[in-house]
């Protein structure tokens, strides 16, 4: 072996730390530590490959909340300089069969738009399968991110099995997100799991009659990369945003006060004479 290799940084201390070792770093070189082990988690930063989400199984607030996370992150990710100005790849869903039972199937109508025609829906009969193309959708890089569905905690996915998927897919930088539907926090190799359940949409501005923004109270209780927390997420026409729960009330009182009757309300009360409402 050459000299230049196995020559060490004098800066850099070799062998296992010291209990003083901390103490003796630079002062930025702790807040750095500092910084990345207190950063928050919030909407547009990429970079998690395989994350969980845990929800009910009486609605479908879980895979709206994953598609919804998924979508924020493929929004944030910085494409290459070869890469097309839109990213309009694939993205693959993969359902068990109790799945379907419970929630239902994907309904395209009801997807954004830009979103209907890339679906690629699979429905499995077993926990096994549904494992299996998961990890073949994470190899494939020409899926934008990959969407699972399980009903409870089979034994098919334990941590080798949830492990496989992790490496799979940080290796090949497909983005993978399991819904896990009416199951409890087992063991797994996920980089951030999640619990969510529905919320209450805020009123709208101008019309307090009409349905809200999808919203959704989330837990982020386990992350390699962010302390764990909680938020009210939303998504809008400009994207997903985050916001405290105690936040919420304030938000709603003003939104309460900015609804005001109209200053001349009309009255559509009043006797036709004969002639229909059209020659109004």
């Amino acid at each position: 072996m050459s000299r230049s290799l196995m020559q060490t940084d004098p800066e850099i201390p070799s062998g296992p730390p010291t209990p003083g070792a901390i103490a003796d770093l630079p002062a930025t070189s702790c807040g750095a530590i500092s910084v990345r082990a207190s950063a928050k988690w919030k909407p547009g930063q990429g970079g998690v490959r395989h994350s969980e989400v845990f929800a009910s199984g009486r609605d479908s607030s879980g895979v709206a909340a994953a598609l919804a996370l998924a979508m924020d992150m493929l929004a944030s990710a910085k494409p290459g300089p070869l890469a097309e100005r839109e990213d309009q790849r694939a993205i693959l869903w993969v359902q068990d069969r109790a799945s379907v039972r419970l929630t239902g199937r994907p309904y395209r109508p009801g997807l954004p738009a830009d979103l209907r025609h890339r679906i690629i829906h699979v429905v499995a009969e077993k926990a096994e399968d549904v494992l299996f193309a998961l990890e073949e959708g994470v190899r494939c890089r020409d899926l934008a991110c990959v969407i699972g569905e399980v009903v409870g905690n089979p034994k098919a996915l334990n941590f080798t099995a949830s492990r496989r998927l992790s490496l799979a897919a940080e290796r090949h930088g497909v983005q993978l997100w399991l819904v896990r539907l009416d199951a409890g926090r087992d063991l797994s190799s996920a980089r951030m799991r999640w619990d969510v359940r529905a919320a209450p949409s805020s009123i709208p501005r101008w019309n307090a009659d009409t349905p809200g923004l999808p919203a959704w109270h989330a837990e982020l209780f386990r992350s390699r990369t962010h302390p764990p927390g909680e938020w009210i997420l939303r998504r809008d026409p400009t994207g997903l945003t985050a916001q405290k729960p105690t936040d919420i009330a304030h938000d709603i009182n003003a939104n309460e006060n900015d609804i005001k009757p109209a200053p001349h309300p009309v009255d559509l009360a009043r006797p036709t004479v004969g002639r229909s409402m059209a020659a109004l």
